[in-house]
């Protein structure tokens, strides 16, 4: 297709983006440090990416308390599952592919850490207690042994100004009933959704 140049191998992307700085090349490594369980204990939000045996991918967001999770051991964390969709879309990859990648948001900082490994899920296990929230005990949780670990440059957060409030525009898109209701067929009117997804009353099923 005319006006289209296509990266198709390695050399050509060497070419274009030149060699990594020697700090980027050696910032891996494979067990959890001080740090990263200072970042870990911090963090409310992380992001976990999988793909089933064909490819197919999948990134899911997970969020809770700071600290929800659970460091096992130097090699090993824990994230527990909380009350969602049902559709587990990352965790059907996760039994045919356990390889996973994910990143951990600190709200305000700039940088993430990331932790890519492979994953299994458990129904319990002797630190399932320490998982609880609001009373809340995970049916199960995925569990990761850690291969890398890095923490990632600031670039893209000071490029898109996430943490600026002042640059966020919330109101310029429709309301989560009205985008369900542009692409889903439901049964429930825009109001009904409105009803159902306001905080009132979708925060009481976050742990049931």
């Amino acid at each position: 297709m005319l006006g289209l140049m296509q990266i198709t191998t390695v050399g050509e992307l060497e070419e274009l983006l030149g060699s990594p700085m020697p700090r980027a090349v050696t910032k891996e490594r494979d067990t959890l440090c001080h740090t990263d369980r200072e970042w870990l204990a911090l963090s409310p939000f992380v992001l976990v990416a999988t793909s089933d045996a064909a490819g197919n991918c999948d990134v899911s967001p997970k969020g809770d308390p700071p600290g929800f999770t659970h460091v096992v051991d130097e090699r090993t964390i824990a994230i527990p599952e909380r009350p969602g969709n049902r559709r587990a879309d990352g965790f059907h990859n996760i039994l045919s592919n356990p390889h996973v990648g994910l990143i951990f948001l600190v709200p305000g900082r700039r940088e993430t850490l990331r932790i890519n490994g492979r994953a299994r899920l458990l129904t319990d296990a002797p630190w399932f207690d320490a998982l609880v929230v609001e009373g809340h005990r995970p049916a199960l949780a995925l569990v990761v042994d850690i291969d890398t670990i890095f923490f990632h440059c600031q670039k893209a957060f000071m490029r898109s100004k996430l943490w600026k409030p002042e640059t966020w525009t919330p109101e310029a898109l429709p309301t989560h009933a009205n985008l369900v209701k542009s692409v889903q067929e439901t049964p429930e009117t825009v109001e009904e959704l409105e009803v159902y997804y306001a905080d009132a009353n979708y925060g009481r099923r976050l742990y049931t």
